[in-house]
C-alpha cells in the first residue's frame, strides 16, 4: 500500500520476486527490510494484481511485487548486490528516481573526456552496474551471430529496464563529444607551456625593439625608410596578436568544476539550485584562466548561501522551488566578462549602509549611488549575514576576490534588485603580457595607463589650484596630479590635461603634462623589492630605452575618492565614498 509519503528518493526500485522464493528458503520481506541499513525508504506501493481467488492461492507461492523510493547515497551496484541471491529467478529494476535525472545528466557531462564508448560512460556515471553492461553486450553479441541487424547498446539497456532513455540520449552526446575532441586533439600540436611563455616574452622583446627603430626612422627625412618601419611594426602587431592566440582557451572547462560544486553545495544546504552556463567557448588567457577560478569559487559559493533562498521562501514568494545560478561569460571591447548571476534574494540596500555606519565605512546620512553600496561588501571584514556558516558569513572572503580582481587588472560590479536577483560582473583583460596604454608624460617621467580604462582627455582649467577635485559636465571629478604624487621635480606645463579614466563605474582624473597617445605596452614586472608599491602595476621599455612605469588605474581611483571624501567630509552632497 502507499505509504503516503511526499518527498521523493534518489532510486526507483521495482521488485518482482520469483514464485519459488519462499520455497528456496527466501524472505522478499527480509531483503525490503534490509533496504534500510543503505538509507531511507521513503515510499513503498505493494503489487497485488498477482494474487489470485483464495480457493486457487499456494502458501508455498510468492505473488507479492514492490515499487520501492529508496533515498540512499549508495551507488547502483551496492544497492543491485542486497538482491544478489534471488536475481535468477526475480525481476529486479533499479533505475534513477525521475526527480533525480538532471543530476546525473549533470554528471554525465561533468566527466573527464577519458571514456569513448557509451558503456563505459554509463558505468562511470553509475547508471548501470558491469553485470547490466555484460548482459547488454551478450544480447548485442547473440544478435549480430544471428545475423541480425545489431541493435545499439543503449536500446538493448534501455528495453531491459536497466536505465532511461533520456540518460542514454545524454551519454550518447557525450560519447559523441568525445569522439569529436579526439578528431580535433588529433589535428593539433601539444605545445610545452614553458615554451610558449618564452615565444610570448621574444615577442615582447621585438616589440621593444620595434618601437625603437620606429622611433629613430621618424626622426629622419628618408620617407623609404619610414614606410619600411611602418610596414615592419604592423607585421610585429600580426605576429603578436597571433602569438598571444596560441595561449587562448575556452573558459568553458573551468565552468564545468562548477557542476559538481553546485551540486553538492546545495545538498549540503538543503537547496534546489540549478546551474546553467552559458558563453563557455570564449577564450581567456591561460594565464588568467589560472587566477580566476578561486575568486569565481568564492562567489558562487557565496550566492548559493547568502543569495538563493531555501524552497520554503521560494514558495512563498511564488518563486519556482528550485533557484538558478547562471555563469556567463562573453567578449566585450577588448576584454572579457563573466557574470554570476542568481535569481535568490538580492543585496538590501539599507542593511549594507546600516553596517557601513557601525563599521565607519560611511558617515551618517550620506548620499551614495547603488554602485558605491554595492561596492561595500567588498570591504574586509564586512558581512550582513545573520548566521555564520561553513561557507560564508565571517566577512572574509570577498574583499579577497576583488583583491584577486584588481590583480588581473579587472574590475568587479554589482548589480542587484532586492527580492529578485543578484549579478556580480567581472570585467578582465584578455591577456596579461601585452597591452594597448595610453603614454604620458610629467616632466622627464613617463606614464603608460591602460587604454581600456581611459574615457576621453582634456585641458585642466586654470580657475583650479588648490583643489583636488573639478566640475565634469555637472559631476564631481575627483583627480590626482602625478607631478605632486610621485614627488617629480620641476615646474608643471602652463596647460595641464587630465586624462579621465573609468574603474568601477567611477570616474577619476589624472593630471599630467603632456599626452604622447597609444603605446604597445610590454608588461615588465617590479621585482620583489617593488611589489608592495601602491599604485604601481609594472613597467615597460619605451623606443628610446627609458623605463615607463604602468599606473595602476585601480588604486589611484580609491587614492583619489578618499582624499575628495576626507576633504570635504562635511559636504553631505558629495556622490564619492571612502572605499
Amino acid at each position: 500500500m502507499g505509504t503516503g509519503v511526499i518527498d521523493t528518493g534518489n532510486w526507483h526500485i521495482s521488485l518482482r520476486f520469483g514464485v519459488d522464493s519462499l520455497r528456496n528458503g527466501m524472505d522478499p520481506l527480509a531483503f525490503i527490510r534490509y533496504l534500510n541499513t543503505l538509507g531511507k525508504i521513503e515510499q513503498l506501493t505493494t503489487i497485488t494484481q498477482g494474487i489470485p481467488v483464495v480457493s486457487e492461492m499456494d502458501p508455498e507461492t510468492s505473488y507479492l511485487g514492490f515499487e520501492i523510493d529508496l533515498k540512499s547515497d549508495a551507488s547502483k551496484e551496492e544497492i543491485e548486490s542486497v538482491f544478489e541471491f534471488v536475481r535468477d529467478d526475480s525481476q529486479v529494476y533499479i533505475l534513477p528516481n525521475d526527480s533525480c535525472l538532471n543530476e546525473f545528466l549533470d554528471l554525465i557531462n561533468a566527466l573527464p573526456e577519458d571514456n569513448l564508448f557509451i558503456g563505459e560512460i554509463l558505468v562511470k556515471s553509475g547508471l548501470i552496474t558491469h553485470r547490466e553492461l555484460e548482459e547488454g553486450l551478450c544480447v548485442q553479441q547473440k544478435a549480430t551471430e544471428d545475423e541480425e541487424v545489431s541493435p545499439p547498446l543503449g536500446e538493448i539497456l534501455v528495453e531491459q529496464h536497466a536505465i532511461q532513455s533520456e540518460l542514454v540520449n545524454a551519454a550518447l552526446d557525450k560519447q559523441k563529444q568525445i569522439k569529436e575532441n579526439k578528431i580535433k586533439e588529433n589535428q593539433s600540436i601539444r605545445v610545452d607551456a614553458e615554451r610558449l611563455d618564452k615565444l610570448i616574452d621574444l615577442i615582447g622583446e621585438l616589440v621593444i625593439s620595434g618601437a625603437g627603430v620606429n622611433l629613430r626612422a621618424s626622426q629622419t627625412t628618408e620617407q623609404g625608410l619610414i614606410e619600411a618601419t611602418s610596414e615592419v611594426m604592423r607585421l610585429v602587431e600580426e605576429v603578436r596578436d597571433s602569438a598571444l592566440q596560441l595561449r587562448m582557451v575556452p573558459i568553458g572547462t573551468t565552468f564545468s568544476r562548477f557542476q559538481r560544486v553546485v551540486r553538492d553545495v546545495s545538498k549540503e544546504l538543503g537547496k534546489e539550485i540549478d546551474l546553467v552556463i552559458t558563453g563557455g567557448e570564449t577564450e581567456v588567457d591561460k594565464s588568467v584562466i589560472e587566477k580566476i577560478g578561486d575568486p569565481l569559487m568564492h562567489l558562487v559559493r557565496n550566492s548559493m548561501d547568502h543569495g538563493i533562498e531555501t524552497t520554503d521562501v521560494r514558495l512563498a514568494q511564488g518563486k519556482p522551488a528550485r533557484g538558478t545560478l547562471h555563469l556567463n561569460a562573453y567578449h566585450e571591447s577588448g576584454s572579457i566578462a563573466i557574470e554570476v548571476i542568481d535569481d535568490g534574494g538580492g543585496l538590501n540596500r539599507d542593511k549594507i549602509i546600516s553596517k557601513a555606519v557601525e563599521k565607519g565605512l560611511v558617515q551618517p546620512g550620506a548620499n551614495l549611488s547603488d554602485q558605491e553600496i554595492y561596492a561595500l561588501i567588498f570591504e574586509p571584514g564586512f558581512s550582513t549575514a545573520q548566521q555564520v556558516s561553513n561557507l560564508s558569513g565571517r566577512g572574509v572572503g570577498m574583499d579577497v576576490v576583488r583583491r584577486n580582481v584588481n590583480d588581473l587588472r579587472g574590475t568587479i560590479e554589482v548589480n542587484s534588485h532586492l527580492g529578485f536577483d543578484t549579478t556580480i560582473r567581472i570585467i578582465l583583460p584578455l591577456t596579461l603580457a601585452i597591452i594597448d596604454g595610453f603614454l604620458v608624460g610629467v616632466g622627464e617621467s613617463s606614464f603608460v595607463i591602460p587604454l581600456d580604462r581611459v574615457v576621453e582627455c582634456l585641458e585642466l582649467p586654470l580657475d583650479i589650484t588648490n583643489r583636488d577635485y573639478m566640475e565634469l559636465r555637472g559631476e564631481v571629478l575627483p583627480f590626482i596630479r602625478l607631478r605632486t604624487l610621485f614627488a617629480i621635480e620641476g615646474k608643471s606645463a602652463k596647460r595641464e590635461n587630465v586624462v579621465v579614466v573609468q574603474y568601477a563605474g567611477v570616474k577619476t582624473g589624472f593630471i599630467v603634462d603632456k599626452l604622447l597617445g597609444e603605446f604597445q605596452t610590454v608588461i615588465k614586472p617590479l621585482g620583489q623589492l617593488f611589489q608592495y608599491i601602491k599604485g604601481i602595476a609594472g613597467s615597460t621599455i619605451l623606443g628610446n630605452g627609458n623605463v615607463a612605469l604602468i599606473l595602476d588605474v585601480s588604486k589611484l581611483a580609491d587614492l583619489a575618492n578618499q582624499k575628495c571624501v576626507s576633504a570635504h567630509a562635511n559636504l553631505t552632497e558629495s556622490k564619492y565614498l571612502l572605499h
